[in-house]
């Protein structure tokens, strides 16, 4: 077998392991090494470069392509977006007195019901360690504390079990800030005011939300040096 073919040949076997290792299978309609079933591969190896392993939620990388693409919508169509960060409120507690297993349980448990809460447009990540983040586009903001109650109140609802016979309950605190509209800041901007809220909200007692009470508090100086910036998207159909 020539040297390319066995690199490629390799190169398959391994996504494939990886693929089954991460708890994916692939269609039975399709022949294996046809095109429709390669075209398959690609697809699940896509999608799995851009969940996390434990939640199954979006990861890090794929959270940030989707907010700053999102203020690009925002600073095209000035519609209103919401981003929210939170945090589970003493998870080393749970880590310390019954094990890591129990912490990941956790973990899958919460990242379950914040996306039971949101709708199919929203992106709900991991967004390290016990935090996360989502972001909901077109969120009025008359509604933003209302949609993050409700997900704090999921959470609170909800009874872990931890171990045999034990069971949890675990809060979470949240911050959460609006995009500012018609401006074009960047994400590092934007997720600096929702962990600024989230501050406040563990500061204030934990197990509550905390968003700012406009839109845009005050545009800074690096949003209004990039108000004329050229759009990395905008020769995207």
């Amino acid at each position: 077998m020539p040297t390319a073919d066995l690199t490629a040949e390799l190169q398959l076997q391994t996504a494939l392991l990886l693929l089954k290792q991460a708890g994916r299978e692939l269609s039975a309609d399709a022949e294996p090494g046809s095109t429709p079933w390669l075209q398959a591969v690609v697809d699940a190896l896509c999608d799995l470069s851009s969940r996390d392993a434990m939640t199954g939620l979006a990861n890090r990388r794929q959270f940030e392509l989707t907010i700053t693409r999102e203020i690009d919508r925002v600073t095209r169509a000035g519609e209103p977006a919401l981003v929210l960060l939170a945090d589970i409120d003493h998870f080393k507690r749970v880590n310390d007195t019954y094990g890591h297993p129990a912490g990941d349980q956790v973990l899958k448990v919460v990242a379950a019901a914040l996306q039971d809460c949101v709708r199919p447009m929203d992106t709900v990540a991991r967004y390290g360690g016990e935090e996360f983040a989502i972001i909901l586009p077109n969120c009025p903001t008359a509604f933003g504390l209302t949609v993050a109650e409700r997900i704090r109140a999921k959470v609170e609802r909800r009874s872990i079990n931890v171990a045999p016979g034990v069971d949890v309950s675990i809060t979470i605190s949240i911050g959460g800030a609006f995009a500012p509209q018609w401006v074009r800041s960047s994400a590092a901007l934007w997720i600096e005011r929702a962990d600024r809220q989230l501050y406040l909200a563990k500061f204030g007692g934990r197990n509550r939300a905390c968003l700012e009470h406009a839109p845009v508090v005050q545009v800074s100086a690096e949003e209004k040096s990039m108000l004329f910036g050229t759009s990395q998207f905008q020769d995207i159909e």
